[in-house]
């Protein structure tokens, strides 16, 4: 008797552990955010006409160019206060993808890549570490100049890093801008 004992006891037990799984405990699979419009918004310091760049493409990897405007030229030696705002534009209503990277901060880092234009850009906010987040930036133009003003939103980089070189990560969305100070 006590041999069957046992032996439904090791019989039941064995059913128990080969029946549990991992399906339990699920990992949380984050989907890439699908962003069509990126819009920067440059508010000069001090008063003055805020300056809009914006890059829409509404079909994605689709066989349209993205539709990329500028509203205006910076002024030689002004100071902007910078904001990023990004854009599902295939739901209607539009989703404010922008709230999500905030939320996720420390998964999420914008990168100003400036090329021949005399001008810096900084990040003015940061995740819950006190690493650069970029979603509000200020930009200082210098001297009269043309030039390019790219972003680039990376999710998962290495924070800390030393520029978009080292981050590594992946690229969620680049938008390149030609610019004028004049």
């Amino acid at each position: 008797m006590k041999k069957i004992q046992f032996l439904a006891a090791f019989l039941f037990t064995g059913l128990l552990l080969t029946s549990c799984d991992d399906n339990d405990n699920p990992i949380a699979i984050n989907e890439e955010e699908v962003i069509t419009t990126l819009t920067a918004t440059l508010t000069p310091v001090g008063g003055g006409t805020a300056i809009t760049l914006q890059t829409r493409d509404l079909d994605g990897d689709g066989p349209n160019a993205p539709v990329v405007t500028v509203s205006g030229n910076l002024m030689a030696g002004a100071v902007y206060n910078g904001t990023l705002v990004l854009l599902n534009e295939t739901l209607n209503p539009a989703e404010d993808i922008t709230e999500e990277v905030e939320e996720e901060s420390d998964e999420h880092q914008f990168f100003f890549t400036i090329g021949g234009l005399d001008a810096t850009a900084v990040s003015t906010n940061n995740d819950g570490n006190g690493n650069p987040l970029g979603t509000m930036f200020t930009l200082t133009a210098g001297a009269a100049s043309t030039g390019t003003l790219t972003f680039t939103l990376r999710h998962e980089p290495k924070k800390p890093n030393t520029g978009l070189a080292d981050a590594g990560g992946e690229t969620d969305i680049s938008a390149t801008f030609n610019l004028v100070i004049q």
